[in-house]
Parts: C-alpha cells; sequence; structure tokens
C-alpha cells in the first residue's frame, strides 16, 4: 500500500500554499529548495541534489549528496527518492521559475509521474499544474474566469474531452505543435478533463489546490 504525500521543493519560485505535510508525508528540499524553506523555519526531512544552488548547508537534517555530473535533475532524483520508499502522490514546490530549461524538465517529470501511473502536482505563485495519462482529472468549481489551459504531452493526444468550462471538447485530437487547449476559462461550474490516450498537462491560474 502507497505511503502518504511527498512534498518536495526545488530551488525556484515558492509558494507556501498548501504546503501542510501530515503524519505518513515527507518533506524533501531538492537542493536550493532548502533555502525557501530555511527563511520560514520549515524543516524538511532530508535535502538532496549536487548542492550546487544551496546558499548553505543544513545542520542537523539528513543529506543525500550527488555528483554535479549525472543524468538526472535534483528534482527527478527526489521524485526517484520518495518513489523508491513506496511514496505515490507527489506535490512538487520550486518547480517553474529561474531557469527555463528547468521549468521545462519539471514540466516533463511530471508528465512521466502520470505517465508511470503516479498523481503529481506542482504548485506554484498563482498556477497549479496537473498531469492526466489516459484518464479523468474532476475538478471542482472554480470562480468563474479562471483560466484554465490543456497542453498535451510527449506526442498526440486522443479522445480529449473538455466538460464544464467556457469552451468544450468533445473527443478532440491535440497534437504538441499546436495550442488548441489554451486559456479555456471555469464557468463556476464543476469540470472535468480527459483523455483517452496520450498525457495532458492542465495548468490553472489562482485555484486553491
Amino acid at each position: 500500500m502507497a505511503k502518504g504525500t511527498a512534498y518536495i521543493v526545488g530551488a525556484g519560485d515558492f509558494t507556501t500554499r498548501g504546503l501542510a505535510p501530515g503524519r505518513g508525508d515527507i518533506l524533501i528540499a531538492a537542493d536550493g529548495g532548502f533555502d525557501s524553506l530555511h527563511r520560514l523555519g520549515i524543516r524538511p526531512q532530508i535535502v538532496l541534489g549536487d548542492m550546487d544552488s544551496i546558499t548553505r548547508l543544513p545542520k542537523g537534517v539528513a543529506r543525500l549528496r550527488f555528483p554535479p555530473k549525472k543524468d538526472l535533475t535534483d528534482m527527478a532524483l527526489a521524485l526517484d527518492f520518495a518513489k523508491a520508499r513506496g511514496f505515490g502522490q507527489f506535490r512538487l514546490y520550486g518547480a517553474t521559475g529561474g531557469r527555463l530549461d528547468h521549468s521545462l524538465a519539471n514540466l516533463q517529470t511530471l508528465a512521466g509521474l502520470a505517465r508511470e501511473g503516479f498523481c503529481g502536482v506542482i504548485v506554484a505563485p498563482g498556477i497549479t499544474i496537473y498531469a492526466l495519462a489516459n484518464g479523468t482529472l474532476r475538478f471542482p468549481p472554480l470562480k468563474p474566469g479562471t483560466v484554465v489551459s490543456v497542453f498535451c504531452q510527449g506526442g498526440e493526444a486522443l479522445g480529449v474531452t473538455l466538460k464544464g468550462l467556457k469552451y468544450p471538447l468533445t473527443e478532440a485530437r491535440l497534437d504538441p505543435f499546436t495550442p488548441l487547449g489554451v486559456s479555456n476559462e471555469a464557468t463556476g461550474q464543476p469540470f472535468y478533463v480527459s483523455v483517452g490516450q496520450g498525457v495532458l498537462l492542465v495548468t490553472i491560474g489562482a485555484s486553491p489546490v
């Protein structure tokens, strides 16, 4: 049986929205993500990475150091660390902003989680990003006008259906070169996003999680 939620904090733009680890959860600082937590007096269970962006090495906190020459980002290493310990739900903080290549890498990593059957979300200032593979995500009512965008990831997505949004889709095909799903809007009603085959990223602006 899978454990609770792994909260992973990277070195990008940080928000405390929804950052509330409970019993059975784990809080991991991925390298420079420790600085964001330290400024708020929040102590992770472990900090890991190559330690190239952390301002100060923590005292009294477990550390797992990797060589600078490595194939994975610190965020991806933190995810592997948590998955190896039985966690199946992930909330990623500090995963956007800063270097664009790292933001793109984290979006790829989020999509990879969905493809592997895990549940993951990126929580960033002003935006929340979900990933969905061959299934359905249901959302509660959001304030009318809240921006909801849908993008395919890693190839085309088939059977894409959007219900309850301002601009619905039914069994549509999305490809990675045409932003058909950008800038939709919540209507104040529950809505859902579904894909028959493929991986979607769903971004929601200013939405509580």
